[in-house]
């Protein structure tokens, strides 16, 4: 790890979601959409380094990490969460195929949606949203990180998706398959983003190309 940061603060953004807010490192750079690798800095953790993204702007003075915790794991994320403020975590270099290339389509499942929080906080601080949609599946409501602001930037092109719920203001029954995908988009030609987990990533891919995306306009981690 080449870096060594500190905790200053966290607090839940959902049931399950922190936001944690780091020392940032001097001559520390990266791209919005590129993760590191975070470990704790204790003898037990300092092996067991895990990808995380930044999600805050590139030019702040601190880190922001939105990090959804998984307590049945018994790892990483569980150690993160039960942190206090002053605990000290190891940091790589940053990494990763995701960044922004273009106009385009954000499709997202769970915390999926952190890489692309840090490049719609760019578009959003530099006033080029216009041309850009989301589209964001979820479990429940309650599942759904940073909702309102991803609906504040978008407005109507932030589609908000629930699977397990469908009384709810999201849309229910929101899995993204070949036909959701075919009925909600009507140009393929565009820059496609994607981010979730990897069963996720690749059929959402998959039916992309089929319907006609160019394999070089699609951006996910790979």
């Amino acid at each position: 790890m080449e870096h060594t940061v500190t905790l200053l603060l966290s607090e839940f953004v959902t049931h399950d979601v922190k936001r944690f807010i780091f020392t940032r490192p001097d001559g520390f750079d990266f791209v919005p959409g590129q993760g590191v690798e975070l470990a704790i800095d204790e003898p037990q953790w300092r092996s067991q380094g895990h990808p995380f993204t930044p999600t805050s702007l590139a030019g702040d003075g601190v880190l922001e990490f939105t990090i959804k915790g998984y307590p049945e794991h018994h790892g990483v994320t569980e150690k993160l969460h039960a942190l206090k403020p002053g605990a000290r975590v190891l940091m790589s270099e940053p990494f990763g195929a995701i960044h922004y290339q273009g106009p385009g389509t954000f499709i997202a499942a769970g915390a999926g949606i952190t890489p692309f929080m840090a490049i719609l906080r760019m578009l959003a601080a530099e006033g080029k949203l216009e041309g850009h949609s989301l589209i964001f599946s979820n479990k429940t409501p309650a599942d759904i990180i940073c909702g309102q602001e991803l609906h504040h930037y978008l407005g109507e092109r932030c589609l908000l998706l629930c699977t397990r719920e469908t009384d709810c203001n999201c849309r229910g029954g929101g899995r993204i398959d070949i036909d959701f995908l075919r009925r909600q988009i009507d140009d393929f030609s565009r820059h496609f983003y994607v981010c979730g987990p990897p069963p996720f990533v690749n059929s959402i891919t998959a039916a992309l190309i089929e319907l006609g995306a160019v394999p070089d306009g699609l951006v996910f981690e790979k």
